[in-house]
């Protein structure tokens, strides 16, 4: 991989990893509610299940998702239904620890599972597969290039968006203000939603 492919990786890998998402809702909404120390095992969980689905795409899965239309639909169903649920539950979370505690359930298992479901991490995968991968005759090469370059973004851009959740926590939690900031994170999870259904 030359130096050109390697800033294209790194260029790409910065807008999609720090662009907001389901992953990154998520992560700003645990460290809110449940501080960073709760958001962590969700903001490990990221990189490991992408990683899982990198993999797997380059193996060869991903061009399965592609050919069969309705595997694919499938995909995005299940993962627009699991973000509906995770913004009903998020939206009614009014105290400091209720979403993380109790409404709202997203640990390092749901994390890793909720790779699979978002159409978001597939279609990156399968960039990354189609673009710096698959065809070359050096694939294992660069595939050990591409995984911890995605997994340390993948980590920093979860951990930094929890962080800034944590940050907010005092603030949050004057007032009705924590109900509204879920509600906006809610919101957001439902746009994510709308626009999986799109793609």
């Amino acid at each position: 991989m030359n130096w050109q492919e390697f800033t294209a990786l790194l260029v790409l890998a910065t807008a999609m990893s720090f662009s907001p998402g389901p992953n990154t809702t998520l992560s700003t909404a645990l460290g809110a509610n449940g501080g960073l120390p709760r958001a962590m095992r969700f903001v490990i969980a990221v990189p490991v299940g992408w990683t899982l689905l990198l993999a797997l795409c380059a193996a060869g899965i991903g061009a399965l998702v592609v050919a069969v239309p309705s595997l694919r639909w499938i995909i995005k169903a299940l993962g627009i239904v699991y973000l509906l649920w995770l913004a009903w539950k998020l939206s009614g979370s009014a105290s400091l620890g209720q979403a993380d505690g109790g409404q709202l359930r997203v640990g390092f298992k749901q994390g890793v599972m909720l790779q699979f479901l978002n159409i978001k991490a597939w279609l990156l995968a399968l960039t990354l597969v189609a673009g710096w991968i698959a065809g070359q005759p050096d694939a294992l090469r660069r595939f050990a290039i591409v995984a911890p370059v995605m997994l340390v973004y993948a980590f920093t851009s979860n951990f930094v968006y929890a962080l800034a959740g944590a940050l907010l926590r005092n603030w949050l939690a004057q007032g009705r203000r924590l109900l509204w900031f879920n509600r906006a994170m809610a919101a957001v999870l439902v746009l994510t939603a709308w626009w999986m259904l799109s793609v």
